[in-house]
């Protein structure tokens, strides 16, 4: 991808106080009553997804999904959340759209990062 991505992500690990490297993470898109994958990726050792969904993208609702169980699984911790699921609408096709996760083994939040 040659340009700057209009999603990207950040997972950090509230419980260690790290970046959570290793997490699958897709994007998906909803046309009509159907979600489309758009992109995965894994989390890189920064805990980052900074090339993450395609260069332009409509406005409309997307949703990314974070395979925690999978994170933790590598970890040989267990976790009570298998995954977490971020729907959010993007109202401008030409913004960036930053979507962090706090994750912890038995609690996670996220917010509208910059």
């Amino acid at each position: 991808m040659s340009g700057r991505s209009h999603i990207t992500s950040h997972v950090l690990d509230a419980a260690t106080g790290q970046p959570a490297a290793g997490v699958p993470v897709t994007l998906a898109h909803l046309a009509g009553d159907e979600w489309h994958v758009l992109a995965e990726a894994v989390t890189d050792a920064d805990g980052r997804v900074s090339q993450f969904g395609p260069e332009i993208v409509p406005v409309g609702r997307y949703r990314v999904t974070f395979d925690t169980h999978a994170y933790f699984a590598s970890l040989g911790q267990a976790a009570f959340y298998p995954e977490v699921q971020v729907v959010f609408e993007l109202a401008d096709g030409e913004a960036h759209y930053h979507v962090p996760l706090l994750l912890s083994p038995f609690a996670y939040s996220t917010y509208r990062g910059s």
